[in-house]
């Protein structure tokens, strides 16, 4: 898991942002050699990373458990997960089971406090972009999901049932 505080360390150590050290820590190798390249783009980027920086600490983990979740398969559980021929199956006791998409948002959902992105769903659920977006707009017409608009501008869906009722949504 990332941590915030060493994205942090990173991104002073490398001259207040301008040589891209905390991009490459999230792995962002490309835009870590455009900040490198271009003093984080002129320090423009490099100011937009201070504020943003916890965000992209969240969102490169989730990246890292979807991930994790694909290639690993869970020890000692009795069910684990199967990937073939674009579909997503679960196998309980031995039997083989398809898991439907909207299932799969579904979990992705409760793990991530009822904030979903597009691309989380189509990752996780082994499923194209277009279709992913299609089944949460679905979701948000039936009135199961809102759209919403990040601070930062970026989309995300948020399913109010799986959010964490301690906490508000924040960065909206």
């Amino acid at each position: 898991m990332y941590s915030v505080g060493i994205a942090y360390l990173l991104w002073l150590l490398s001259g207040f942002g301008a040589l891209g050290f905390h991009r490459f820590y999230l792995g962002k190798i490309p835009t870590g050699l455009l900040w490198m390249m271009t003093g984080g783009l002129g320090m423009v980027g490099s100011i937009y990373d201070f504020l943003t920086l916890p965000g992209q600490v969240r969102e490169a983990n989730i990246r890292n458990a979807l991930y994790d979740r694909r290639t690993q398969q869970p020890a000692g559980q009795e069910e684990n997960w199967r990937y073939a021929n674009d579909a997503q199956y679960k196998v309980v006791n031995g039997k083989r089971e398809k898991e439907s998409p909207e299932h799969v948002i579904l979990k992705l959902a409760k793990e991530n406090s009822g904030i979903l992105t597009v691309s989380e769903v189509a990752l996780g659920a082994n499923i194209t972009i277009d279709e992913a977006k299609k089944m949460l707009d679905t979701l948000v017409t039936k009135g199961f999901a809102e759209l919403r608009v990040r601070k930062s501008g970026s989309l995300v869906y948020v399913i109010p049932d799986m959010a964490d009722k301690d906490e508000p949504l924040e960065d909206f």
